[in-house]
C-alpha cells in the first residue's frame, strides 16, 4: 500500500469523525475539512471518494457492521466506527482495493487514533469476517418497505417517507438511488467572451473531456478536469460551473439587455452570472447576500468572467430597503432551504436534524414578501429553492399569492424534454432530468 493511500485514508477518517462529532451535516463542512487538510490532487480525490462513499452508504455500512460485531456501531467510539465504515466501504464498493489493504489500513488507523487499546483487535476481527463473507453479505429484512429503503440507500426514515409521499415507492427508490450517484460537472459557456466550439477546443488542448449537454444550449458536461481552477480556460472566464436547473431558473426569469436585476440571495453567484450573460453585459445587476465573505466570492467570479454590470452588496433579504422599492425589472430569490435536492453533491445534508427545518417556510415567506416590494409594476419575481419538499416550494408560493393579490403565476416554456410549466411552477428531479433537485416559480407583478 502506498503512503499516499495511507494519507488519504487517514484524512478521510479524521474528516468523517470531525463531522460526526460536531453534528455538522450541512453547508459543505466535509468539503471544507478536506480542503483544509492540504492534500495533493491524488490524495484529495481518494479521500473525497472515501468520505462521500461512506456518507452515501453510512446506514447500510452500519447495518453490515452490526451483523458482524457484538458491539452495535452506535455504542462504539466515533473513530472506531468510522475506521470500520471505511474498511467495509472499500471492500463492498471499491472493487480495485485489495481486501487485505482495506483491513490492514483500518486496523492501523485504529491503533493510531483510537483510545481503546483493544479496539484494533475488534476492527481486525470484524473486517476479516466481512471480507470472508463479502459475496454473501446479510440481507436487509424488514416488514416495512420504507424502512428497507432507508437502510438500503442510507436516507433517514423521515426523508424516505417524505419522498414516498411525493413520488410513490417506486420512483422514490429511483430518487434515493440517484442521490447516491455521481453528479455530472456542467459548465455554462460565457457567450459574452467565447463560443462553445472555442471552449471545446481549449478544453481538449488541456486534456479535459467535454461533451455538449443533451438538451441545454451553451452547456458542457465535463470529465477528467482535475482542479478546475488550474485550467487556463476557467481562469480566463470562458465558463463557470452551474447546474442546468439553476441556469434554467434564470432563463425563466428572462432578464434582458438594459434591465435592472436584483439577485437577492446570490451566493455563490451562478444566477448572477447567468443573468449577466443573458443580458449581454448590458444593464445593471445588484447581487446581494447576507454573508460578507460570500460577497467577495461573487466579486471574484464577476471579475474573472469580465462583467462590469454586476454590483455586489451585503443584504439580509428579510430586511426592507426603501431605496429598492419598485426598482427592479427582475428580482430573483433563491432562498435558504433544506437543500434536499442536492444530496448528490452534499451527501451529508441527508443527516440534518429535521426539526429545525420546520421553521424554514417562515423564513422563505418573509424573504419573498420583502423582495416582492422591489419589483417594478409589470416585472418578474422568481422564487427558487434547491429542495424537493412541497412545504418549502409550492406551499410557500401559494401562501405568498394569498397575501399578495398584485402578483400572479405565469406559465413558461422549458427545453424539451422538460416541456411547459402551465401553472408557472416546475420541479426539477434528479432521477427524471439528471439535474439537481430544484424548484422554480415565475410570478408577474400586475401593472
Amino acid at each position: 500500500m502506498s503512503s499516499t493511500d495511507q494519507t488519504a485514508r487517514e484524512t478521510a477518517l479524521l474528516a468523517l469523525s470531525a463531522c460526526e462529532r460536531q453534528g455538522a451535516w450541512s453547508d459543505g463542512f466535509l468539503k471544507k475539512t478536506l480542503r483544509e487538510a492540504g492534500l495533493d490532487s491524488r490524495d484529495a480525490a481518494l479521500a473525497t471518494r472515501l468520505c462521500f462513499g461512506v456518507l452515501q452508504n453510512r446506514m447500510l455500512l452500519d447495518f453490515y457492521i452490526g451483523k458482524f460485531s457484538t458491539t452495535r456501531p452506535e455504542k462504539m467510539e466515533i473513530k472506531v466506527r468510522n475506521a470500520l465504515r471505511l474498511g467495509v466501504y472499500q471492500m463492498a464498493f471499491m472493487t480495485k482495493i485489495p481486501h487485505n489493504a482495506a483491513v490492514n489500513e483500518s486496523v492501523e488507523l485504529t491503533k493510531k487514533h483510537c483510545k481503546n487499546p483493544r479496539a484494533a483487535g475488534m476492527v481486525n476481527g470484524v473486517l476479516r469476517n466481512v471480507s470472508r463473507n463479502i459475496d454473501r453479505l446479510p440481507v436487509i429484512e424488514s416488514d416495512s418497505r420504507e424502512e428497507y429503503l432507508s437502510i438500503r440507500y442510507s436516507h433517514p426514515l423521515w426523508l424516505v417517507r417524505e419522498f414516498t409521499d411525493l413520488l410513490g415507492s417506486e420512483e422514490a427508490e429511483a430518487l434515493l438511488e440517484t442521490d447516491n450517484g455521481q453528479p455530472p460537472i456542467t459548465a455554462q459557456i460565457n457567450t459574452c467572451r467565447t463560443t462553445m466550439e472555442q471552449t471545446l477546443d481549449r478544453l481538449a488542448e488541456a486534456g479535459v473531456e467535454a461533451q455538449p449537454h443533451p438538451w441545454l444550449p451553451n452547456c458542457l458536461v465535463l470529465s477528467g478536469t482535475g482542479n478546475l481552477e488550474h485550467l487556463t480556460a476557467f481562469r480566463e472566464g470562458l465558463f463557470y460551473i452551474q447546474d442546468p436547473a439553476a441556469r434554467l431558473a434564470v432563463e425563466v426569469a428572462d432578464p434582458r439587455p438594459g434591465m435592472k436585476v436584483l439577485d437577492a440571495c446570490a451566493a455563490p453567484g451562478g444566477k448572477t452570472f447567468a443573468a449577466a450573460i443573458r443580458m449581454e453585459g448590458q444593464g445593471e445587476i445588484q447581487s446581494c447576500d447576507i454573508h460578507a465573505h460570500k460577497e467577495k466570492l461573487i466579486q471574484a467570479g464577476a471579475e474573472r468572467l469580465g462583467f462590469t454590470c454586476i454590483k455586489t452588496a451585503v443584504m439580509d433579504g428579510k430586511k426592507h430597503r426603501p431605496a429598492f422599492e419598485n426598482a427592479f425589472d427582475v428580482v430573483m430569490a433563491d432562498v435558504p432551504c433544506s437543500g434536499l435536492g442536492i444530496i448528490r453533491k452534499k451527501p451529508d445534508i441527508r443527516y440534518k436534524d429535521p426539526e429545525p427545518l420546520a421553521g424554514l417556510p417562515a423564513v422563505q415567506s418573509a424573504i419573498l414578501d420583502n423582495v416582492a416590494t422591489y419589483v417594478k409594476p409589470g416585472g418578474v419575481l422568481l422564487y427558487a429553492t434547491c429542495t424537493l419538499l412541497e412545504r418549502e416550494n409550492g406551499d410557500v408560493v401559494q401562501g405568498f399569492l394569498d397575501r399578495n393579490q398584485d402578483f400572479t403565476l405565469e406559465k413558461f416554456q422549458l427545453p424539451e424534454p422538460l416541456g411547459r410549466a402551465e401553472n408557472g411552477m416546475f420541479t426539477f428531479w434528479p432521477q427524471r432530468h439528471g439535474t439537481d433537485g430544484f424548484f422554480v416559480a415565475k410570478l408577474r407583478k400586475k401593472t
